[in-house]
């Protein structure tokens, strides 16, 4: 395989705390600048990343801290985003998903963040296992 023609990987962990959301958002942002997104897609995938990591904090670790595993893929002008904990994880993924959903104790979270992410990216797959943690994972074509 060519050098052109291999997937770029970046990884990445992070402390499990709010103000790591906007390094994460970031970070994928300068990485997929190589594929000449336009500023919608860049903010379209900022705030899927934004949806994620803040997922992981606020329920996958429910405060408490962790580490989230961050993958980012570039595979021809294809995005592909993973964010990982190792938190309480989704008993059911399906409830999880609905619009307007939470587990937030203080009724402070809308419940949108997976709508969120579907709605900025064309793809979304969530896994998880109760005590174990969650992995999401996004994808988006780039126009380049």
């Amino acid at each position: 395989m060519s050098e052109q023609n291999k997937p770029e990987i970046l990884k990445m962990e992070l402390e499990a705390l709010s103000k790591n959301e906007e390094f994460a958002r970031v970070a994928v942002a300068v990485f997929m600048a190589r594929l000449n997104p336009t500023l919608e897609e860049v903010d379209d995938v900022k705030t899927a990343v934004s949806e994620a990591v803040t997922n992981a904090v606020i329920h996958g670790y429910q405060g408490k801290g962790g580490i989230i595993y961050l993958e980012v893929e570039i595979d021809g002008l294809e995005i592909s985003v993973t964010v990982k904990d190792t938190g309480i994880g989704i008993p059911d993924i399906k409830l999880a998903m609905e619009p307007m959903y939470t587990t937030d104790p203080d009724g402070e979270r809308s419940g949108m963040g997976f709508s969120f992410m579907e709605a900025f990216m064309d793809q979304v797959e969530v896994k998880s296992a109760t005590g174990e943690g969650t992995a999401v994972t996004m994808k988006k074509k780039i126009s380049g």
